[in-house]
């Protein structure tokens, strides 16, 4: 499973997709909050930053099938969701 670097402590789980050829793929699933955290706390980052910095770099990047899934569980940028 790929792995995003400097963010173990993030991983919530596992997950599984189906693949274009019918094959099951698990892939690791990642507390988006955490990695915010990380950000702003090993590399300096303010929230905004971290923030930008997770939607392009990470969100953003396809890297084959095994892509990591981000979860934004309770994200302040669109407000809680509702029960």
């Amino acid at each position: 499973m790929r792995q995003i670097d400097g963010h173990k402590n993030a991983i919530i789980g596992s997950s599984f997709i189906w693949g274009k050829d019918g094959e099951q793929i698990e892939i690791l699933v990642y507390d988006a909050e955490v990695i915010r955290e990380n950000l702003m706390y090993k590399d300096g980052m303010d929230f905004q930053e971290a923030r930008e910095f997770i939607e392009y770099n990470i969100e953003g990047a396809y890297v084959g099938p095994d892509t990591p899934i981000i979860v934004w569980k309770y994200d302040s940028f669109y407000g809680e969701m509702d029960d």
